[in-house]
């Protein structure tokens, strides 16, 4: 898959007045005006940039395949979701959760809460109506600005949603979560191994250059999982 490219002979675009707004967010609203990947999202009619992530990461590891069953965590506002409702087809069964509600998406069981909770697992259980083949999470905490306390942030949300996956995957599935550079802490990584055939740490070109963001992709589920 080839990332998309910046047209205009590399003309950039410039917002006319800044006048209330922060310096942060006058760069932020640059860099997405001048983002190849927001237009192209835009374009396709994907949501958010970041489907172009998973895209990217499936070209490469071969994560979806028709017919699946797929549980989206931090789902909104919905780029991945997308991409898996249009990768499993018709046959296949998409749910995604999130603490914030989203617009319908054709194709997916859309849930509100926190996994964490008893009940929003029994929801999403019970709306998969089966193992699932694939994990996808891509959560991220609140940054602090703090690199050490972030990196923890997010392990802690790896983790997480590790657990849950090794509660819901098939044997033989999928798990793919948000990390940060530094990739996933040794014990962390030592769990993964133990439950998966595979685990690699990618950053898909879709993942700005300057972000510290990566992802880990682990595949081929050893464990039990689902108890439904």
């Amino acid at each position: 898959m080839k990332p998309p490219t910046e047209g205009g002979r590399g003309l950039s675009t410039r917002l006319r007045t800044a006048k209330g707004r922060t310096t942060a967010s006058q760069k932020w609203l640059e860099r997405q005006l001048n983002d190849p990947y927001v237009r192209a999202a835009k374009a396709a009619g994907w949501r958010s940039r970041a489907a172009f992530k998973i895209l990217e990461l499936d070209e490469k590891y071969k994560l979806f395949h028709p017919g699946q069953r797929v549980v989206d965590l931090g789902a909104a506002p919905g780029g991945w979701t997308q991409v898996a409702v249009q990768r499993v087809g018709d046959a296949g069964r998409v749910v995604a959760l999130d603490l914030l509600p989203m617009d319908v998406i054709p194709g997916a069981i859309l849930l509100e809460g926190d996994f964490q909770e008893d009940a929003v697992e029994q929801a999403v259980l019970a709306a998969m109506d089966g193992p699932a083949d694939l994990v996808l999470s891509d959560m991220a905490p609140n940054t602090t600005g703090h690199n050490a306390t972030d990196h923890l942030r997010i392990l802690g949300l790896i983790e997480l949603a590790l657990h849950f996956a090794a509660k819901v995957l098939t044997p033989g599935g999928a798990f793919v979560a948000k990390a940060f550079q530094g990739g996933t802490e040794k014990d962390l990584l030592n769990m993964m191994k133990r439950d998966f055939a595979s685990v690699k740490h990618a950053k898909p070109p879709a993942s700005r250059k300057g972000s510290a963001e990566m992802y880990v992709v682990a595949q081929g589920f050893r464990g039990e999982g689902f108890r439904g």
